[in-house]
């Protein structure tokens, strides 16, 4: 983050009024300008530097720089809705929430089941939930009149894969099991995840898109999601490793707290030395990117040459391999089995990337998919559309994008 200033396109009145700054924030090769009210801004800010003070914290023995940033992040509540009935149960042991209209359906309704982003280390339904995401899933119970699950998976660096994964799975063949107590139509149930959400609900549907023990998924809705471990320096990542919310680096720690609890070897990984020979070439024709179109490697790109393979690095994080933790990696028979898709990208993402090469992959397999590009979005941007502070107007077109996907279905 290089600079404020404030922003020139609104009235000088105006601007002493409502503190709104221009925030100019560059990356590796772009410069994306976003509009905040200033105290807003220090809000979002503290909980990036919550990152470095927890990590000083953990130094010094007091807390882990983990339990910091949780913190940091619930630090305010939320009230009531007055248009959705909220109640927390469990599934199978796993926590959920279920979010429920109140107003009398016409008739059965639609289920989407939620998993949130956090990079499967953040994010909660207990003492400190996360209040952006209890905003996103109230926001699509009421706008798409639909029972909203949202699932709280055990966290990682706590519980490692495949607990949050285990989590999602067992809470949604519950729910699919006990619709009618939901009165959810047993055909329009759809999973839905951002970010690391994105990432669970990939691989959930890829485990149930085969199963005939229960209805079947109408439709995946995966929302910048991340989708492989294998090469972090695909175009996206190269273009927007500076670009908050989340940046290269800090992409490749998510990873590797849920894989094996321990965010040691980063540099290794971004350099490519944990994919051994075979395993990369084998997944070339998937991760490659010779896929994505040239339209998204203007903005600077460099054909990446990986070092040296260090087998004692693959050895702590052969997980990669499964596609349970890399969706990407499914077989083309479980690919082909998949129900209607919709996917969100931004251009300013170091995700962005995953989201198209499985776009492709869906696509090559006769799925059908609804793709939204928002070309001035970044990441973590449908959450931040649901402050009580300026909205980006990229997350809000972003979400009446899939408000009205899911009132299609």
């Amino acid at each position: 983050i290089h600079f404020l200033v404030p922003s020139m396109n609104i009235p000088m009145a105006q601007r002493r009024n409502r503190g709104l700054f221009l925030l100019n924030i560059t990356g590796s090769s772009c410069q994306v300008p976003f509009l905040w009210k200033i105290q807003d801004l220090l809000n979002e800010l503290s909980v990036l530097f919550a990152f470095e003070q927890g990590k000083i914290l953990e130094n010094i023995g007091i807390c882990t720089q983990v339990s910091f940033v949780r913190y940091m992040q619930g630090r305010k509540t939320l009230g009531a809705d007055p248009k959705l009935f909220i109640k927390d149960l469990c599934f199978e042991k796993v926590p959920v929430r279920i979010y429920q209209p109140k107003a009398p359906p016409a008739s059965q309704r639609r289920g989407v089941i939620f998993f949130h982003g956090g990079g499967w280390v953040f994010g909660s339904l207990g003492k400190i939930p996360n209040r952006k995401n209890i905003l996103l899933c109230r926001f699509i119970a009421r706008e798409s009149e639909s029972v909203v699950v949202s699932v709280g998976y055990r966290l990682a660096p706590e519980h490692k894969y495949p607990a949050a994964y285990e989590d999602c799975l067992n809470a949604t063949q519950h729910f699919l099991q006990h619709l009618e107590l939901y009165g959810v139509d047993p055909a329009r149930v759809i999973v839905c995840g951002d970010s690391a959400g994105g990432n669970l609900a990939a691989a959930v549907s890829q485990t149930l898109a085969g199963s005939s023990e229960q209805p079947k998924l109408r439709a995946q809705i995966l929302i910048y999601p991340g989708l492989q471990a294998l090469d972090f320096n695909l175009p996206s990542y190269q273009q927007n490793q500076g670009v908050p919310l989340l940046l290269r680096q800090r992409a490749i720690y998510y990873s590797l707290q849920y894989v094996r609890g321990d965010a040691s070897n980063i540099q290794e990984v971004l350099e490519g030395s944990h994919v051994p020979p075979d395993m990369r070439l084998k997944y070339r024709k998937w991760v490659n990117p010779d896929n994505i179109p040239e339209e998204f490697k203007v903005r600077g790109y460099k054909p990446h040459q990986p070092c040296e393979y260090k087998p004692e690095i693959f050895e702590k994080v052969t997980s990669i391999r499964e596609p349970t933790l890399c969706p990407l990696f499914a077989e083309d028979t479980v690919i082909q089995q998949l129900p209607e898709s919709f996917i969100l990208t931004c251009e300013y993402d170091v995700l962005r990337d995953d989201g198209l090469l499985y776009k492709k992959r869906l696509e090559d397999n006769g799925v059908r998919v609804t793709w939204y590009h928002l070309e001035d979005g970044f990441h973590g941007i449908i959450n931040a559309m649901n402050s009580d502070w300026l909205p980006f107007p990229a997350g809000k077109r972003g979400l009446d994008h899939i408000v009205k996907f899911l009132r299609s279905l």
